[in-house]
């Protein structure tokens, strides 16, 4: 048997690492700071002390070569987006959009028009809507954020909350303001100044190129020499290198050229099968508001990648924003299949089922999250509410007091006290729920849902002028909510005052054309018309 050594001399240390070494150590442990750091000493270190190591000036070429190119991947990694999910529409892309295709679309192939999908999902007096139309998901995604406003004042008017889709932040903006606070993870100004670069000697040069061209389209910011190196350096490659059409296709995309982006990515597809590759050319046919297209790319897709838990994601999201709700959740629970621990499948399907008054089993999925380590203040607040739906009141306000106490803004506070609103109407304390939508409104004031409900408890308390003032505020706010314009019209018809009743009637018939109690309403405020 062998024996064990024993422990080294006390304080003993190992060789360092060649500085090279050490920068990509740093690299691979994520440490993008040091990394970026360490090959700026190399780089500026003078030449004849790196070629004393060694007589070969070829070394030492390649030894810059690859600390430039290190620090460029660093310095990308820094601030790198995935293109891929972050997609937001600011009200440049919405209102200066020309690739108009259609003005008026057939039933259930448009974004635009979520609510002409017949997918019996829940009507929108059991789940909630956004302003763009779309009922509220389970997940927080951008897709979901983004909206697409019929007129430029109520593009204008939209909240800058996430609780609403809000166009008011053009991505155009967004992507600047990524490329100007970029400038921090180089304080002595840009690493490498874009104005004086000779992009063909690079374009002859693939991974010096590669590795440039994430730096110029990510770090700076600058979408068009990011292109005119792409387009060099696939005409070097003599157009059979599919990573070049790929990245040709997301500055094409990025500058609102969606038919030139749809080409490259198909060329791409034709020369390598890849996913990411069928995830762009769907968002480009989701930005031409061509849904249906995008699905039969994405079942493609899974033709030849059976099983790729993103596509089937992606499948869902559309059907979702279709309000084809059955058909989203089947795809959801496929991605189950594939990926039992999908964060974004569980709170969808959880947030079905709560909506199809099912508490019992939205409690199990988000139980699930739970155990999965997601401890956030949305989570705990959805307890709350399935809780108290399901009877089991024990945990409903301990959830309400850990959603509250994790809170991280004043949304999300207010969030929490309006539920908790909810559950002091549903328990008849009507006083507890009107200090609840009181302190909704001291945390956000923008919250049109909170001014509805006080609006209904003025009622009942007879505070009539009130109620009228509560409701006004909460349509101007939220002119896609039926309930305030409903309200509103009950409210009007009681005093008599017959023509605003009439109006709001209609407006609560266009933001929920199947509210039955808004129809009878019309029927009977025409009534009074014909007979005067």
């Amino acid at each position: 048997p062998r024996r064990s050594r024993g422990p080294g001399p006390a304080g003993a240390m190992g060789p360092e690492l060649e500085p090279l070494l050490q920068a990509w150590s740093y690299f691979r442990r994520r440490k993008f700071g040091q990394c970026s750091e360490l090959c700026s000493q190399l780089l500026k270190r003078p030449p004849a002390e790196q070629v004393a190591a060694s007589t070969l000036q070829a070394f030492y070429v390649i030894l810059i070569q690859a600390a430039w190119s290190l620090k460029t991947r660093a310095l990308t990694e820094m601030v790198y987006v995935d293109e891929i999910d972050i997609d937001e529409e600011g009200i440049a892309e919405m209102m200066l959009d020309e690739n108009a295709i259609a003005q008026v679309a057939r039933p259930g192939t448009s974004l635009k028009l979520p609510g002409t999908s017949q997918g019996g999902g829940p009507s929108p007096a059991v789940r909630p809507v956004t302003q763009s139309g779309r009922p509220i998901t389970g997940f927080v995604r951008p897709s979901t954020q983004s909206g697409r406003p019929s007129t430029m004042e109520q593009a204008i008017k939209t909240p800058r909350t996430g609780l609403t889709a809000r166009p008011i932040t053009s991505a155009s903006g967004r992507y600047g303001r990524l490329g100007t606070a970029s400038m921090i993870t180089n304080p002595d100004g840009p690493f490498i100044n874009l104005s004086r670069l000779n992009l063909a000697k690079y374009a002859q040069k693939p991974k010096l190129a590669k590795a440039l061209f994430e730096y110029i389209f990510h770090h700076e910011n600058d979408v068009k020499n990011a292109l005119d190196l792409a387009a060099l350096a696939t005409e070097h490659a003599q157009f059979k290198d599919w990573w070049w059409k790929v990245q040709i296709g997301k500055c094409y995309y990025r500058l609102g050229l969606y038919r030139e982006a749809e080409k490259q990515f198909k060329s791409a597809l034709k020369q390598q099968d890849m996913v990411d590759t069928i995830l762009y050319l769907a968002k480009v046919y989701l930005r031409l508001d061509q849904p249906v297209t995008a699905l039969n790319v994405f079942k493609q897709g899974l033709d030849r990648f059976p099983g790729e838990v993103t596509l089937i994601c992606g499948i869902a999201r559309i059907y979702e924003e279709m309000n084809n709700i059955s058909l989203a959740a089947e795809h959801y629970k496929d991605v189950l299949k594939q990926d039992n621990t999908h964060v974004e499948a569980i709170a969808c399907i959880g947030s079905n089922h709560f909506y199809s008054d099912q508490p019992e089993m939205a409690l199990r999925f988000y139980r699930r999250l739970l155990q999965m380590g997601v401890h956030n203040c949305q989570l705990f607040n959805n307890l709350g509410l399935c809780c108290f739906y399901a009877q089991q009141y024990d945990m409903t306000l301990s959830s309400f007091e850990r959603a509250l106490f994790l809170a991280e803004n004043e949304e999300e506070t207010a969030d929490v006290w309006y539920n908790l609103g909810h559950v002091a109407v549903g328990i008849g304390d009507l006083n507890l729920a009107y200090q609840c939508f009181k302190l909704t409104l001291v945390n956000n004031n923008d919250y049109a849902e909170a001014y509805n409900n006080l609006a209904v408890l003025e009622m009942q308390k007879g505070h009539i002028e009130q109620a009228r003032a509560l409701l006004q505020t909460a349509s101007s706010l939220a002119p896609h909510l039926y309930e305030p314009h409903f309200n509103f019209a009950i409210l009007s018809e009681k005093v008599g005052d017959l023509q605003r009743s009439y109006t709001a009637a209609q407006k609560s018939e266009e933001a929920f054309p199947g509210h039955v109690d808004t129809q009878q309403l019309i029927q009977q405020l025409k009534e009074h018309f014909a007979m005067l």
